[in-house]
């Protein structure tokens, strides 16, 4: 991998205050903690990274037509080539420039990020399949782990293995924690296959979501988050533990959230009771897992 001399557009700054405003700073945030351990160049680069995921994500979570959400991020589309052209016109691809230099970070994860927030405002996350969920949940959260593995500093093989498997497994374990709110908001992730299985011919998410069976439907989709979990860990194993810290307690944060949303349950009654860690329970995960 050749590296060059890191290009700073401008805006830098703004960029890293504005993330750390929006919660990548938050002192109660996962990503916080999680950060926190990193080198400081390397936490910028990754502040710098979350500023671009939080921007795409907030259009696609946005008010606005589906139409005006299409067309803000398909001129994500044209920053990100502009980037690539070492032509940044917008602070928070300023701010990516360097770090798109100095780590290698791929144009296709960024792009993945994208196609995964256009999957949202297509309609088509509503029962999705177990395929298409699947391909969402790589684009919304491994391709953000490819990009994130490269800052840590893993190596190619392992740090994509790593993020494709914990990508799965925190993108299920957000999905599951936020049943209700994606209901109102029309969408349901549940996947049509097991809805089926458990006799949910609903596709209206608020009707599905109302429907007793959708605990079994949840208790399906927490088993495949505990497995892909249980893959993260092993591929933890294999990386060099200095660099794959931040991954380990991201790992150990949401494994305890998925945990504690399984203690909860998931009948109708319960969807709207929120499930959260603490930041002391965030900080204590978080040094028990440096320390593991």
């Amino acid at each position: 991998m050749t590296l060059a001399r890191p290009v700073v557009g401008p805006g830098t700054s703004d960029v890293r205050t504005a993330g750390a405003q929006a919660g990548a700073g938050r002192r109660g945030s996962s990503f916080y903690w999680a950060m926190r351990l990193l080198p400081r160049d390397r936490r910028e680069a990754m502040f710098a990274v979350y500023a671009f995921c939080r921007a795409v994500d907030d259009i696609a979570d946005g008010p606005g037509s589906d139409g005006a959400k299409r067309m803000a991020l398909a001129a994500w589309r044209h920053r990100i080539e502009a980037m690539y052209a070492g032509a940044p016109d917008h602070p928070v691809t300023g701010a990516l420039a360097g770090p798109v230099a100095a780590f290698g970070l791929a144009r296709d994860d960024f792009l993945a990020v994208i196609e995964g927030m256009e999957m949202d405002v297509s309609g088509r996350m509503v029962a999705p399949s177990v395929e298409l969920l699947a391909l969402y949940c790589d684009r919304a959260a491994s391709a953000v782990g490819r990009l994130s593995a490269r800052v840590f500093g893993l190596p190619h093989g392992v740090g994509d293995r790593l993020a494709g498997c914990l990508g799965q497994a925190l993108q299920l374990t957000n999905l599951l924690r936020d049943l209700a709110d994606d209901g109102a908001a029309g969408r349901l992730y549940l996947p049509r296959e097991i809805l089926a299985v458990h006799g949910i011919a609903h596709r209206a998410p608020a009707a599905a979501l109302a429907d007793p069976a959708i605990a079994r439907v949840c208790a399906d989709l927490v088993a495949m988050a505990e497995a892909h979990f249980a893959a993260a860990w092993a591929e933890l194993g294999a990386c060099p533990r200095g660099r794959a810290r931040p991954a380990r307690v991201m790992a150990r944060i949401y494994g305890r959230l998925l945990a504690r949303l399984k203690a909860r349950g998931f009948a109708p009654e319960h969807l709207c009771r929120p499930v959260r860690l603490t930041a002391a329970e965030k900080l204590v995960t978080a040094l028990v897992a440096c320390l593991r």
